[in-house]
C-alpha cells in the first residue's frame, strides 16, 4: 500500500529540493532531502526511497548537461570515490555516521571561509589563480566523497573542495559534478541491494515521485545555465557553506545527545 497524504506532504518538498540540487543548484538543497523525508519514515527508509529517485534525476541531468563536463577532473576523482564506496560498504555496520557528518561539515566550513578570505585578498589586488590538478588531493577527496556519499549521503562537499578551486567554467563544473554523482549512485545500487535497503514497496513509492523529480531537476538546470561565473561561484560557495553548517549541526546534535 502506498503511503498516505501526510507522507506526500513531506515527500514532495523533499524531492523538489533534491531535484533542484541535481539540476546543479548546490549540495545544500540536496542535504535537506533525507532529513525532511525522515519526518515521515525512518532515516534508512528515506535513504532507500531517495536512491532510485536520485538515479532517475541523474539520467535527466546527464541529458541536460550532456555537452558539458571536464574529463580530467572526473578521471582524477573517480578511482578514489569507488574505493570510498567499497570501504563504506564493508564498514557500514560500524561507521559513526554522525561523527562523519560533523567532520565533513567542519572541513567544508573552513574551506568556504578560506574562499571568503581569498575574495577579500582579491579585492585588495591579490589575484588568486586557479589551482592545478593534484593527484594526492584528488585521491583523498575522491575517496572521502565516495565514502561520505555511501554512509551519510554527504559526498558533495568533498567534491566541491577539490573542484571549485579549479575555477572551471560554470557549465563544465556542473556537467562534471553531474557525471561524478551519476556514476556513484549507479555503483551504490549494488551494495544497497545487498544490504536489503531496496524492496518492491520502496521502489513502488519512489516511482510515484519520478515525474516531480524530473521537473525539479530540469528547473534547477535551467537556472544554472543562465548564471554568469561572477554569480555562479559565490552562489556555489554559499551552498557549500550552508551544506557544511547543516552537516556539522546534524552531527553535533546527535553526538551531544548520545554523550
Amino acid at each position: 500500500m502506498l503511503p498516505d497524504f501526510q507522507f506526500y506532504a513531506i515527500a514532495i518538498p523533499a524531492v523538489l529540493l533534491v531535484g533542484f540540487s541535481k539540476g546543479g543548484m548546490g549540495e545544500a538543497l540536496s542535504l535537506m532531502g533525507v532529513p525532511l523525508l525522515s519526518l515521515a519514515v525512518s532515516p534508512v527508509q528515506a535513504a532507500a526511497l531517495l536512491l532510485p529517485i536520485l538515479i532517475a534525476m541523474d539520467l535527466v541531468s546527464l541529458w541536460m548537461w550532456r555537452q558539458h563536463g571536464d574529463t580530467k577532473t572526473l578521471t582524477m576523482l573517480l578511482p578514489g570515490a569507488l574505493v570510498g564506496i567499497a570501504v563504506g560498504w564493508a564498514t557500514s555496520a560500524y561507521v559513526p555516521r554522525d561523527a562523519l557528518r560533523l567532520i565533513i561539515g567542519v572541513i567544508t566550513i573552513l574551506f568556504v571561509l578560506r574562499y571568503a578570505y581569498n575574495v577579500w585578498r582579491a579585492r585588495r589586488g591579490i589575484v588568486i589563480p586557479a589551482k592545478p590538478h593534484r593527484s594526492l588531493q584528488a585521491s583523498f577527496l575522491g575517496s572521502f566523497a565516495g565514502y561520505g556519499s555511501f554512509v551519510a549521503h554527504a559526498g558533495g562537499p568533498p567534491f566541491q573542495i577539490y573542484a571549485l578551486p579549479l575555477k572551471l567554467q560554470p557549465r563544465e563544473y556542473t556537467g562534471t559534478m553531474v557525471r561524478f554523482f551519476a556514476i556513484l549512485n549507479a555503483v551504490k545500487l549494488i551494495p544497497y541491494f545487498a544490504l536489503g535497503q531496496l524492496d518492491l514497496s520502496n521502489l513502488t513509492t519512489s516511482m510515484t515521485l519520478f515525474p516531480l523529480a524530473m521537473l525539479a531537476t530540469m528547473t534547477g538546470a535551467w537556472v544554472v545555465r543562465r548564471m554568469q561565473p561572477q554569480v555562479f561561484y559565490p552562489f556555489m560557495y554559499t551552498m557549500a557553506f550552508l551544506a557544511g553548517l547543516k552537516l556539522a549541526y546534524d552531527g553535533l546534535v546527535v553526538l551531544a545527545m548520545g554523550s
